[in-house]
């Protein structure tokens, strides 16, 4: 069962409480700290990103069609549509012969409300580049035209490209295929349940290599050092997963997914988290992400007092004025360290 992970106050009272689970393992894939529910059965959502990214790779279409470390890193984020994210993804379309036309995400905005607005008052118009996961859209093009499968029905899970992904998904989480329950993701691609023990399996290896299968090395090898060497392409300008992989400087490997997922990876420590929030509740994840990171001594007080405004988040009224705050409130349970 879920326990509590955040209060948010609205002073003096707290006014939401917010649920979830967190798995923590090793380079055993064995539970070395948790709450909640390891066996929480979820979608993995965006989180899933690095791992499809990494059928890019084994593909062969970088070298293929001349892709860039910082395209790929593109393509393993939910990105905030900014100029340089376009641009990427822009680029990665022309080096494989497309254009936006065959992106298949739908005509979005920005996830960030500011840049969106930015957009609004230039008079420009949604774009299918702009969506958050236009990188990833743009990859799968990228192995459908490398291996010669319909360009067309990438987003079909019968299509050789989601199969391939699908294998690679369970591989690194340790499932088998069949026991991975598919769904539709918000972009329309397919999107793969697991219980949240198996994504924090996944990212204790997407950190730390020389726990994966030898013919997956190379390639996830590949997508850890775009996604820590260009954190900003995961997400954008002072989000959360871009700052705290620029902030740990290349010690932590994270992703956000949506409805309240969360992943990080610890290099050189064997260590993977998952995280779960009940509710789906994003804006509270990052308070339950450095919490954990600080109990299990992952991250110091230098790195922390940088992201503070992403440990206690302030909340703020129509005047600016702080009138509450988001807190987490939990102790994990089983640490070994």
């Amino acid at each position: 069962m879920s326990e509590i992970l955040v209060n948010a106050s609205r002073d003096p009272v707290i006014e939401n409480i917010h649920r979830g689970d967190i798995a923590v393992v090793n380079g055993d894939g064995k539970t070395i700290a948790y709450l909640g529910d390891l066996d929480k059965f979820t979608y993995m959502r965006s989180a899933a990103k690095p791992f499809q990214a990494c059928a890019v790779v084994e593909s062969g279409a970088l070298d293929y069609f001349g892709l860039t470390e910082r395209e790929l890193a593109v393509m393993c984020g939910s990105h905030y549509g900014e100029e340089f994210h376009v641009m990427a993804v822009l680029s990665i379309l022309f080096k494989i012969g497309l254009d936006e036309r065959y992106l298949q995400c739908g005509e979005s905005y920005s996830l960030n409300g500011k840049i969106t607005m930015e957009y609004v008052k230039k008079g420009i118009e949604k774009k299918s580049v702009f969506h958050n996961c236009s990188g990833k859209h743009s990859g799968m093009l990228a192995i459908a035209l490398k291996e010669g499968f319909d360009a067309h029905t990438y987003m079909d899970i019968a299509n050789p490209v989601q199969q391939k992904i699908l294998d690679l998904i369970a591989d690194f989480t340790e499932m088998d295929k069949e026991s991975i329950k598919i769904g539709i993701d918000g972009c329309g691609v397919p999107v793969h349940a697991m219980p949240i023990k198996n994504m924090a399996k996944a990212y204790m290896k997407l950190a730390n290599p020389s726990h994966v299968e030898e013919k997956h090395a190379a390639a996830i090898k590949k997508i850890a050092m775009a996604m820590t060497g260009y954190p900003e392409m995961i997400a954008g300008t002072n989000s959360f997963d871009s700052e705290l992989m620029r902030v740990t400087r290349g010690k932590l490997i994270a992703k956000l997914g949506a409805d309240g997922v969360y992943c990080v990876g610890a290099a050189r420590k064997d260590i993977g988290i998952a995280v779960k929030i009940e509710d789906g509740n994003v804006r509270v994840l990052s308070p339950v992400v450095l919490e954990t990171l600080k109990q299990l001594e992952l991250i110091n007080d230098e790195e922390l007092t940088e992201l503070k405004h992403f440990y206690i988040k302030d909340i703020k009224n129509s005047q600016g004025d702080k009138i509450g705050e988001i807190r987490p409130e939990f102790r994990l349970r089983g640490v070994i360290l």
